[in-house]
């Protein structure tokens, strides 16, 4: 293992900057968006353009790593995103902002197509659950630290945009500088969606609901506090605790569902989710006149951290549970296809989160952040008990819970030592 760490420093050095940057852009133009008085429409149009962008780059970009190689892909797109990020401190203008989001969900997603089938070559089965952790880990600690940036300066300015740039183009260097020769891209297989819900209604369902509510989480997260009143540091505060917590709870969470009805355990986390979402509402108060918690440190602040941070932690565990609950119903040798088809469904979720949501934070005012997020989480639990009386459980001893970000792609899926190393399409079994 050491080895194999010291042969792909390049890799993880060069990812864990794109991660510390990934983290920092989202937020800095969720909270610059209510500094320039967009409305909530126009903020959740601007932040599904990352979305949008992400779901075409997903379903063309493997062709063009096939074409010219995974080098060339992760130079011009990491170039593209540091181009992208600049637009926003230029031009000041939504429509541009959309377009700019666009072009960093397509180009994000092609480098983490390049990382992951990248790591996939380095791995066998004896190294491949130890390197998913080590992207697990540097992909939570990442986007934590990025969070935390908001505090570099005022969003208002344009130095936290230069330094995104800064860092989205040194996590160039190290990939560029290394010696080892890059991988031949594999095929990728994908069962389709109507395959994926006949094998599985919950997971599919839930999976659809899931891109909606992390979409939204991620996004609007920023924008929510930033309209709220609060100050920089308690923004960043706030959105790192969300990120830790989403990791730490997967472990525990992971466990219990390994060793009983899956269903039960996803239903579960969706309704303390639902609950946790509810109590930060009555926490926050139902107006803005009602919430300017950022002037004092009293109990209704104190006890909104802690409902936001557990809701977290029940909420974005949601999506490994789907991706394990699917592969409960399903054979080993099409772990990867499933998890190919669910990113998918995940990534039409996500397509529509941010702007469902802004539509509701326009409607009933700023806690329609958490409404949002009641609402589908109520979806999943209601589906999920209808579900339990329509299938008996069913005990798959190949299908385990892994710990998962929420960005990963279908290669990075491949990592599960679970899986094994095949992913051709379920055709040609």
């Amino acid at each position: 293992m050491t080895k194999l760490l010291k042969n792909s420093w390049a890799l993880f050095t060069g990812y864990f900057v794109l991660m510390v940057a990934h983290g920092f852009q989202g937020n800095l133009l969720g909270v610059r968006s209510v500094i320039e008085e967009f409305n909530y429409l126009t903020t959740g149009a601007i932040m599904s353009g990352y979305f949008v962008g992400y779901f075409a780059g997903a379903n063309t970009i493997p062709k063009l790593v096939g074409k010219v190689g995974h080098i060339r892909v992760f130079a011009a797109f990491a170039s593209m995103a540091s181009l992208s990020i600049l637009i926003h401190a230029v031009f000041v203008n939504p429509v541009v902002w959309t377009f700019a989001r666009f072009i960093t969900g397509f180009s994000i997603v092609g480098i983490f197509i390049v990382m992951e089938s990248w790591l996939n070559d380095r791995a066998n089965n004896r190294t491949r659950g130890q390197l998913l952790s080590i992207y697990m880990f540097i992909t939570l600690i990442g986007l934590s630290l990025g969070t935390l940036l908001l505090n570099f300066s005022s969003p208002e300015k344009y130095e936290p945009f230069i330094l995104i740039s800064l860092l989205l183009s040194s996590a160039l260097i190290p990939i560029l500088l290394t010696k080892r020769k890059a991988p031949k891209f594999k095929k990728l297989g994908f069962i389709d969606i109507k395959g994926l819900y006949k094998t599985s209604p919950l997971g599919t369902v839930s999976m659809f609901c899931t891109g909606i509510i992390h979409s939204a989480l991620f996004t609007l997260g920023a924008v929510y506090a930033a309209s709220m009143n609060f100050t920089i540091f308690e923004i960043s505060i706030l959105l790192f605790s969300v990120t830790v917590s989403g990791g730490i709870f997967q472990w525990p969470i992971g466990y219990y569902s390994d060793n009983t009805d899956r269903r039960i355990i996803i239903i579960f986390c969706t309704f303390f989710a639902a609950i946790f979402a509810f109590l930060a509402i009555t926490a926050s108060g139902t107006s803005l006149e009602n919430m300017y918690l950022a002037t004092n440190v009293g109990i209704d602040k104190i006890m909104f951290f802690i409902y936001v941070v557990l809701y977290a932690g029940m909420a974005i565990p949601i999506f490994t549970l789907n991706l394990a609950y699917v592969n409960d119903y399903i054979p080993k040798e099409k772990f990867v296809a499933a998890g190919g088809g669910m990113q998918i469904i995940f990534g039409m979720g996500t397509l529509i989160g941010p702007f469902l949501c802004s539509l509701l934070m326009n409607k009933f005012g700023t806690n329609g952040f958490f409404i949002h997020l009641l609402f589908f989480h109520l979806v999943i639990g209601v589906f999920g008990l209808y579900r339990i009386t329509k299938r008996p459980y069913e005990d798959n001893p190949e299908s385990t819970f892994t710990p998962l970000p929420r960005n990963i792609t279908p290669l990075g899926i491949e990592l599960d030592p679970a899986t094994g190393t095949d992913i051709s399409s379920p055709e040609k079994k």
